[in-house]
């Protein structure tokens, strides 16, 4: 049973040091590269790695057991090529010798990737990686941010926001205050960060064919779309127009109310126009409609009461919305609440009646 204890150095820093090809095998050859890779570079960690193959094969000697040391390397520009140069060599070893298993001594995190290559082609008992006490910290250190920098997303999603700080930083303490510059700078990285954690950048990617098929489809819902988004943004302008400056604690929640009261008829109509088109999508494109497409325009609208409801309940109890008249009498505002309400309820229940009617459903499996 012949043991092959080999040195894995998959960037060939000791061919390169020692001005050698690669494999070297034997015991004699082994101790003679130490010597010549540290006088090349007493600081180069191969040293070390080849010192361990050695003593790895002398305890194993010890124990009566035979041994083969080896020394393989890659040397090209990419990490496939290094691999296949080294797969290489080792063939030639397993060719040349006739080995049962091997013990793979190696210095770096980067040569341990190489491990499945020799397990491919014979049996791995050990695996020994040799740290340098006094550099352990600083080599984990320098691996991970070699290898953080060649991550291109990760690259894209840290060093592009933080470099684009860096710059803003001086302009903005040029012109403004370090209190809304900071501001300023910790809003835009925590813009940058919800873009790419929220997966923003991949829906925005989909969105042009996605547009695209719609258009090519004929599709209503394109058209409704379009019409909701501008009854959206004329609802938030009537609401932000129908909002008074107002004094005192209490001016922001009465703002907000106000604003609310105004805009949600606008939104609701919004969100109906785009739920009709995706009704007629379903009738034009199939034989039926399911009962979902058919609840949501009374869901929208029963919805848009509710919320007006409440809105106007608090406007009209803090004085900021007229009390309504009904036949001579005035309406107060737990009374315009509770018909809001009754209402939303009813417009509700209407919509699930006609969805059960139209699918012919009972009503039981409509709300399921």
């Amino acid at each position: 049973m012949t043991t092959l204890v080999l040195c894995v150095d998959r960037s060939n820093d000791i061919g390169r040091a020692a001005g050698i090809e690669l494999p070297v095998v034997g015991w004699e050859a082994v101790k003679s590269l130490v010597t010549d890779v540290g006088l090349a570079d007493p600081e180069d960690s191969s040293v070390n790695c080849l010192l361990e193959a050695l003593r790895v094969a002398r305890d194993l000697r010890d124990e009566c057991e035979e041994t083969i040391v080896a020394v393989v390397a890659g040397g090209s520009d990419s990490l496939v090529g290094a691999d296949r140069i080294l797969s290489a060599q080792l063939d030639e070893l397993i060719e040349d010798h006739d080995l049962d298993s091997a013990v793979v001594v190696l210095d770096s995190a980067s040569d341990e990737r190489v491990v499945p290559v020799v397990e491919s082609r014979l049996r791995v008992d050990s695996v020994d990686r040799v740290v340098v006490r006094q550099a352990h910290d600083i080599e984990s250190t320098y691996y991970l941010l070699k290898q953080f920098l060649a991550d291109e997303e990760l690259r894209t999603t840290v060093l592009v926001p933080l470099g684009a700080t860096l710059l803003l930083l001086p302009i903005l303490l040029t012109f403004f205050s370090t209190g809304f510059a900071l501001a300023g700078l910790a809003g835009v990285l925590g813009a940058a960060l919800l873009y790419k954690g929220l997966a923003i950048d991949e829906y925005l990617s989909e969105v042009p064919e996605r547009v695209r098929d719609a258009l090519y489809s004929g599709r209503v819902s394109v058209v409704t779309y379009a019409v909701s988004l501008g009854l959206g943004l004329v609802g938030i302008f009537l609401g932000a127009l129908s909002v008074t400056p107002q004094v005192g604690p209490e001016s922001v929640v009465i703002r907000t109310m106000q604003f609310t009261y105004s805009a949600v008829p606008w939104l609701a109509l919004a969100a109906l126009t785009g739920s009709a088109g995706r009704l007629l999508d379903e009738l034009i494109g199939s034989d039926g409609v399911s009962t979902p497409y058919l609840n949501l325009p009374f869901g929208v609208v029963s919805l848009g009461l509710v919320v007006r409801g409440f809105a106007g309940w608090f406007l009209q109890r803090e004085r900021a919305l007229p009390s309504p008249q009904l036949f001579g009498y005035l309406v107060t505002p737990r009374q315009r609440l509770a018909a809001f309400i009754i209402a939303g309820i009813v417009v509700s229940v209407v919509g699930v009646r006609i969805a059960a009617s139209v699918n012919g459903e009972s009503i039981d499996d409509v709300v399921q």
